[in-house]
Formats: C-alpha cells, structure tokens, sequence
C-alpha cells in the first residue's frame, strides 16, 4: 500500500521530542495562553516575515478573527476563490458578510486576478486569496487591484506553509492571514489548531481581545469577543514541529521532482507547474486526468491511495444554494472539479513509492 498521506511515521520519527513536550506542559500546568503559546506565536511570525502572531483555535477561526478584526460584516461581500475548501466561505458567512465566488486561473488552479475586478461591487470589502495546493496566488496582481479599490486582502494560507510567492512567505503579504494547523497539514498539530499573521498594531491588538472574550483583565471585557485560543499542549507540539518545516517542504518538493520526471509527456495526464519565482510547497499534489472514476479504480486495486481535492466548487455547493450559483457561472473551476485527483504526497514517501506509485498512474491512463 501506498497511501495519500501517513501521519503515523512523521510521529514515529519526532515522538521522543513531542513527548517531552507535553510533559512540560502538564507540569506546568500551562494549559490557556501559556509561554509555550506565546513562543510560537513569534516563532511563527518570524519564520513568515510577519511581525505578529495571534494563537487561535483552528484555520477557520483564524480567517473569521481576521475578517472581524478588520471590520468586515453584515451588508458587506468579500471576495473568494470557488475553488477552495468550504471553511474559506464560512468564515466570511459567520461575519454576516456574503461570499462572491470567483473562478480560478487555469494555470495554478488559485483565484484569477483577471476575474477580480469583474466582481467588485459598491459592497466589495475585501479579497480573500487562498494559496490552494501550496502554491502562491498571483499577488502582485491581487494587491495592485485591492489597493485601488480600498480593499483588505485576507490570505488563507491553511495550504501554504512554507510557500514563497518572489522570496516572501505565504502570510507576510495581506492585512491577514490565517493558518490551519490541522493535523494532516505540513505543519499539523495534534488536534485542531490555528494562528493570525499580520503586520499591523492595532489590528492585532484586536485579534487578542476578538480570541478571548474581549477580555482586558480577568473580569473585564472591552468587547463581545469569542473562545478561539490556541491550546497550550498544541503550540508546545508545533513549536517541536516547526524546527522540521523546511526539511519537510523540501522532501515534499523533492518527489513533486521525481513525479515530474516520471510522469511527464504522458497525453490524458497533467501534472501540477510551479510558476516563476515562486516555490510551491506541494500540500497535495493535483493531476488532472479524463476519467477521474477509472483512474482512481484503477489506483486504489493497486493500493495506490488517492482522494479529491475539491470536487465540488463553492458556488455550487447546497450550503450556498441561497446566493444563486449556476453550472457554466465559473466554468474553470467547474471542468477541473471534473477531473482533478491528488496523488499521494507526503515528506516520509521513499524513491521506491514514488515509483511504485507512477507506474501505477501511468498504467492507469494507458501508458
């Protein structure tokens, strides 16, 4: 068996330090915004080239703070890739704020910057780019536009740990930016998790109150804020983490290489590009093929794991059937969710599954 991803042997090989980890914690009982929290707060930070970090509960929680912390709510929309997990949308609902669902770009499967402008209503507050796959959104582009409408940019990098977009850190570049650390993320905790990147003072200053209770002291509570702390036994975990970061990316990027030689020239098969100046980070890596449900039969009588990511865009999605989206309204986004299938990927794989696994692809699309 190859799977799509195993968690199981990235503990194995870190579990004495994990171990030691929550030991500390438990001896201190420092569970809530502890010292372990803190320090990752800025070792997180720093390690994007953000100048703050606010510890939250998960990735979802971590767009929704960052919305809230920037004002945007009710009678507002915001701008949001269909193309992307559900959380990227929730988080703007829970605001009171209406999602607009924009197509993505053919070549990197993110948003599309030429698609952008064509959205932005009178009620337009703000763009959410998300860095799907771990690779970057055209950023430059994005900005330039959001600049000139006064829009806030929001960047949901629950994808792109350790993905640069022209030398800079997925986080770095919005007025926000939320991180998931669910487990099966390049950087995954141990449980649900999350963090707020941004630049500014004042918003996050916001973020601390919105996270916990809007709360000054003990007993004082400047605003109606939410629970949404990061837990102090997950940042103590991911602080042991995060020093295997960019060995873990590098791995991942190391078998996208070999997919890419071994896969390559094959008619009925495209394989993921990564762009000029950037550096995907490979969270999953998406080929697209024409018939999604044969492939995968084919892959998963072999014991070669493989999973969908997404298979329906947002517009579509019953959750959203109030907004009125329609088949053929972003028709990008829409043909690929027909043929898009992740292949495993994950640092610990070995050259000899990697290999084991393009035959396997390659049989399975007749070459």
């Amino acid at each position: 068996m190859i799977p799509l991803i195993d968690l199981k042997i990235q503990h194995a090989s870190i579990a004495a330090e994990v171990e030691e980890a929550i030991k500390r914690v438990c001896d201190n009982t420092a569970f809530i915004l502890s010292d372990d929290v803190k320090q990752f707060e800025a070792e997180f930070a720093g390690y994007c080239g953000a100048k703050h970090g606010v510890g939250v509960a998960n990735g979802t929680d971590a767009l929704f703070l960052a919305l809230k912390a920037l004002g945007i709510g009710a009678g507002d929309e915001v701008l949001v890739p269909t193309n992307t997990f559900i959380a990227t949308a929730e988080a703007v609902s829970h605001t009171g704020a209406t999602p607009v669902f924009v197509d993505c770009a053919p070549a990197n499967y993110c948003i599309d910057p030429t698609r952008i402008e064509a959205a932005i209503t009178s009620k337009t507050k703000a763009i959410i780019p998300v860095h799907l796959y771990g690779h970057p959104a055209d950023m430059d582009a994005i900005l330039t536009i959001a600049r000139s409408n006064g829009l806030k940019i929001v960047e949901d990098c629950a994808q792109a740990h350790g993905t640069l977009y022209k030398g800079k850190h997925a986080g770095s570049m919005g007025d926000a930016a939320g991180f998931s650390f669910y487990p099966s993320k390049t950087l995954g905790a141990y449980g649900d998790a999350g963090i707020v990147l941004t630049n500014d003072d004042e918003t996050c200053e916001k973020l601390k109150l919105l996270r916990d209770n809007g709360r000054t002291t003990w007993y004082e509570h400047a605003i109606i804020g939410h629970n949404s702390r990061l837990d102090g036994m997950q940042a103590a975990i991911l602080r042991v983490k995060l020093k295997y970061l960019d060995k873990w990316v590098n791995g991942r990027r190391a078998h996208a290489a070999e997919y890419g030689q071994l896969l390559s020239g094959i008619d009925g098969l495209v394989l993921p590009i990564e762009q000029p100046e950037m550096k995907h980070a490979y969270y999953v890596y998406v080929v697209r093929v024409n018939d999604r449900d044969g492939f995968m039969a084919k892959l998963k009588e072999k014991g070669c794991g493989c999973g969908v990511h997404y298979p329906l865009p947002l517009h579509l999605q019953p959750a959203y059937g109030m907004l009125g989206g329609r088949e053929g309204d972003l028709p990008v986004a829409e043909e690929y969710a027909k043929h898009i299938v992740s292949i495993p990927m994950f640092p610990e794989l070995t050259k000899e599954q990697v290999a084991q696994a393009a035959s396997i692809i390659r049989e399975a699309v007749g070459a």
